[in-house]
């Protein structure tokens, strides 16, 4: 290479640092990356001319047009923050992101100085590439300033010389592999990213697709075509893996919102706008389960953009983040808008109810979204929404009363298919009206409590089963992609063993087995008996009756191994529960509960919490550490919780729980009695002229009868169905 020829061409900085990279990398063979070639299906409609990544020659004049016309303001936002950058004093950093716009108003605007500038914003962050690695340090968590990268290398392909491509490329090429996760690699750096196909797919495996995409058919390096026929074969694993999760109804790859609604779908995204810009081909048609996302986000939404804070959720607002979530289904609008019209006519009403957020580390995605279906009009549910969905996938069943501040919601977690950011909590419920009720507890600090007790069933609505020297198993995070060790000591904390809670030691293992939707009542049944472990448990199997719309009654049926082995019924408070013989109340916000214990006879019932027990296991308190934003009094953390314990002792325990919500005005429990009929048992209890009356099996499958009188005549007497029945449309109607 003529360097002093470059140096000239590109600036002595960049010069430089192409020089330090090809000296130290370009004869290095790091890949592991099984050699293999790309697929005919690709490879037969793969562009040859660069751009290939987010967009084309084709589609640049599109671009253009938004960016001068509609999206002027979004781009003079991008040339403002290039026109900032001082490229005579450039920073050791990653530029990934800046290096794409000076490009992108490169080639928008024509203007040399652009091309120029983003040269050495790449040159430099390639430097830095290769700067971490040698000092074992990760560039980044997530990796997309290093796909914003290989995109500003991909759109000014054109203008390279052929040695700067060369060496630039190779140099980039193995800035990327010598991160992968091979056998000849382990984990040395703390919080590197290696995550999956089963997670975000937004650490270091996600930038093979665009480092293929960038330099294959070039003669640039073998390992192209490697890397593009492993990053196309990962992200095929990832959309059939959050297909799994989705299924007909709805979802992610998660649970956890705080992940499913941020960060996790840009992976998809990314890579529908980046195959369609390499291909032609709109593969997003070929999995059209990432339109149902909004109609799991309107499931999972309270009052407030809040919800219920299922698994790795940090409990401080329970808001939803929300921030992504306009970019997320602006995209569903444009993908989508042809092929499924009332998925993207719903997100377009969904629209309408979020914040403007932003596009975050891909500014420039407007100015592709030259889809916008202005002709389809905005859909919002049906007027007669059912009061239950269940998303099989996902392991969730919600039920509420409507959609509006005055209504109750509530969650039973059983199911699905996912572990992905999940807890030790099949079987758990969350009640929600006018405050939280009913909670999921912990958070996600450093520190001993996110292993001992955050992820734990002691931490949620369940049943816990106390065989004595259990040994539970140590929680493995699936979310998290580096080697750090979940559950770590904090500094000022002692390191203690995993509790003994009486808690599962199967993240899955839980079914739900019946599950019906009418407009008196919601029904679900939820058998969690492979959670817990095969020598203490013989059956756990939760039946959940809601009566719109204040009303609930639990029944779990409980067998142990051995009578010896004392069972606990749990709920979780936010403030102090107050108890008035066998039914407790307690408030959250300006909502209320009430409680009453019908089985087990004569339980014991005992409050647990309060200052310096909120988090109480095992005998100790697993306290946030000293110094964390959330202090130990935060509400949503859970203060307080009601264990109603079995007092004889024997295999075959019954829990049934009457609960009744409202608003503080609430002054006291409608009266409740404990109703037996043959080998069933149940409840019955009314208010006003309404009378309801449930009663359950006792053995065999889960089943029982529902029946419900108005000023004495019956109205509804209907057997519990035993089946899980069928749903369709985005909100479950039959």
């Amino acid at each position: 290479m003529n360097w002093v020829s470059l140096a000239k061409k590109t600036g002595v900085f960049f010069a430089c640092a192409v020089l330090i990279t090809a000296i130290l990398f370009n004869e290095t063979v790091f890949s592991e990356i099984p050699r293999a070639s790309v697929p005919g299906e690709l490879k037969s409609i793969l562009r040859k001319d660069h751009p290939r990544i987010f967009f084309n020659s084709d589609t640049l004049p599109a671009v253009k047009a938004r960016a001068l016309n509609e999206e002027a303001e979004l781009f003079q936002q991008i040339k403002a923050r290039v026109n900032k950058l001082d490229s005579e004093n450039l920073e050791s950093i990653d530029y990934g992101n800046q290096a794409a716009e000076a490009a992108l108003v490169y080639l928008i605007t024509e203007d040399e100085k652009y091309l120029n500038l983003a040269k050495k914003l790449l040159g430099t962050s390639l430097e830095y590439y290769h700067e971490c690695y040698a000092r074992k340090k990760p560039v980044n968590w997530y990796s997309s300033t290093r796909i914003n990268a290989w995109a500003a290398y991909d759109w000014i392909f054109n203008r390279l010389t052929e040695q700067e491509r060369k060496s630039m490329g190779r140099s980039f090429l193995d800035a990327v592999d010598q991160v992968q996760p091979t056998k000849k690699r382990h984990y040395f750096y703390p919080q590197e990213n290696w995550s999956g196909t089963t997670t975000g797919f937004y650490g270091n495996r996600s930038l093979l697709w665009y480092a293929g995409l960038a330099t294959y058919g070039e003669g640039i390096d073998d390992r192209a075509e490697s890397f593009l026929a492993e990053g196309y074969r990962l992200n095929m694993e990832l959309l059939a893996h959050r297909r799994k999760g989705a299924g007909d109804d709805g979802g992610s790859a998660t649970a956890s919102l705080n992940y499913s609604m941020a960060a996790y779908p840009w992976s998809v995204f990314n890579f529908f706008h980046t195959f369609k810009s390499a291909t032609g081909k709109n593969i997003a048609l070929d999995w059209p389960h990432v339109s149902y996302l909004p109609g799991y986000l309107y499931w999972n939404m309270l009052p407030e953009g809040r919800e219920f804070g299922i698994g790795d959720s940090y409990h401080n607002t329970n808001k939803i983040s929300l921030g992504h979530m306009m970019a997320h289904i602006m995209q569903i609008i444009h993908f989508y808008g042809d092929s499924n019209p009332d998925c993207a006519a719903f997100a377009k009403w969904m629209l309408g109810r979020l914040p403007k957020g932003r596009f975050w580390s891909f500014p420039y995605i407007p100015l592709l979204l030259t889809e916008r279906h202005d002709d389809l009009a905005p859909m919002g549910p049906a007027n007669v929404m059912p009061y239950a969905r269940h998303f099989k996938n996902m392991g969730q069943v919600f039920m509420r009363s409507g959609a509006g501040s005055d209504d109750t919601y509530a969650i039973l977690m059983a199911g699905g298919v996912l572990e992905q950011h999940k807890h030790f909590d099949n079987n758990h419920f969350g009640i929600f009206k006018k405050g939280y009720l009913a909670l999921d507890t912990g958070s996600r600090p450093p520190g001993q409590h996110t292993q001992h007790y955050y992820p734990r069933t002691i931490a949620h609505n369940c049943i816990l089963i106390h065989k004595p020297g259990e040994v539970m198993p140590v929680y493995v995070d699936k979310g998290a992609g580096g080697g750090q060790r979940w559950g770590a000591p904090a500094p000022e904390e002692k390191e203690l063993p995993v509790p003994n809670d009486g808690g599962q030691n199967n993240l899955m293992g839980s079914e739900v087995i019946a599950f019906e939707t009418w407009d008196d009542y919601s029904y679900t049944a939820g058998d969690a008996t492979e959670s817990y472990s095969a020598g203490k448990c013989e059956l756990a199997l939760r039946q959940l009756v809601f009566f719109n719309p204040d009303y609930f009654v639990i029944f779990d049926r409980v067998t142990s191994t051995n009578s010896e082995y004392r069972k606990t019924w749990l709920l979780h408070t936010a403030s102090e529960p107050e108890f008035d013989k066998d039914i407790f109340t307690a408030n959250h916000e300006q909502g209320r509960i009430y409680c009453k214990t019908l089985l087990p006879e004569n339980a014991e019932m005992v409050k647990i919490g309060g200052h310096g027990k909120q988090f109480w296991s095992g005998g100790h308190n697993f306290a946030m550490p000293k110094g964390h934003a959330l202090p130990d009094t935060t509400q949503l953390l859970g203060q307080w919780r009601v264990e109603v314990k079995t007092f004889m002792q024997k295999k075959q325990s019954f829990f049934l729980h009457v609960i009744q919500v409202g608003d503080k005005s609430l002054g006291k429990m409608v009266g409740s009695e404990l109703v037996k009929k043959g080998d069933r048992i149940g409840a019955r209890f009314s208010s006003g002229t309404r009378e309801w009356e449930v009663v359950f099996g006792t053995d065999g499958m889960a089943s029982g009868q529902i029946t419900i009188r108005e000023n004495g005549i019956t109205v509804v007497n209907r057997e519990l169905t035993q089946k899980v029945t069928s749903q369709k449309g985005l909100f479950g109607t039959h």
